[in-house]
């Protein structure tokens, strides 16, 4: 551009020829301000294109829609890997009463994790006892390594709840055996204070039995059982010297 501008002022100078070079100076420098002007928006928009989160074009079934007497005929490697189909297995087995989970239960044997973990899901609204949920809990910690990566945080936070549910009856257990010996604990108490209540009340009236003899014995007078026997005992005295006056005169000659 600088090169053209040099052969136009060194060219004899015509007429209009500078008003042509001033217009065409003027358009080139707008023509560069709007290419400078654009090119920071592309180089920003190329930016915020490569630090764009790529978002994966593979989808997967959602099982959400499905009935839930087909849900458990489903089988696959493609069907076990998607946490949709478990999340929808887990709402259709509470759906279920306790005597329909256990029949469906029976129906898979525990020797694969995906039997064994449908097993668990409809056995776990079964009401069973903490041995049952021990027992298949066993059994799929022996599986765990088994478990797909995309279902194993669902597999782990059902897992955990279920763990919780074991050491909830636990405490049950232990806060009832705890319950029965302290009931024992307070029913010997129970006896052992109705026993020495009884004691007490056997005292108490022994008490006052004697209290009420040795009021009896305080009102008496002194000496007044003495009196009668004194009197019987000089009325004895008198007859006997009366007898002996009334012989003697007989043994005169």
């Amino acid at each position: 551009m600088i090169k053209t501008m040099k052969v136009l002022l060194l060219r004899e100078p015509r007429r209009g020829s500078l008003t042509r070079l001033i217009c065409w100076v003027s358009g080139a420098l707008v023509g560069a301000t709007l290419l400078t002007g654009c090119a920071p928006a592309r180089v920003s928009s190329s930016l915020d294109e490569a630090h764009k989160p790529h978002i994966p074009e593979q989808q997967i079934p959602d099982y959400l829609s499905t009935d839930c007497t087909e849900i458990w005929d489903l089988t696959g490697h493609d069907v076990s890997s998607n946490p949709l189909y478990w999340l929808r297995g887990m709402d259709c087995a509470q759906r279920l009463s306790p005597a329909e989970a256990r029949a469906e239960a029976r129906q898979w044997p525990a020797e694969t994790w995906q039997d064994t973990f449908k097993r668990g899901i409809l056995l776990s609204t079964a009401k069973i006892t903490p041995t049952e949920r021990r027992r298949y809990m066993t059994q799929l910690e022996t599986m765990t390594s088994e478990v797909p990566v995309q279902v194993r945080s669902l597999f782990e936070i059902w897992r955990d709840g279920q763990q919780s549910q074991l050491k909830l009856s636990d405490e049950r257990t232990r806060y009832s055996k705890l319950q029965q010996s302290t009931d024992g604990e307070l029913d010997t108490l129970r006896e052992q204070q109705q026993r020495l209540r009884s004691q007490l009340d056997l005292t108490t009236r022994k008490l006052e039995n004697l209290t009420d003899i040795e009021r009896q014995l305080s009102s008496r007078k002194p000496g007044s059982n003495l009196v009668p026997g004194t009197h019987s005992t000089d009325d004895n005295d008198d007859d006997d010297s009366g007898a002996s006056n009334k012989s003697q005169p007989e043994a005169k000659p």
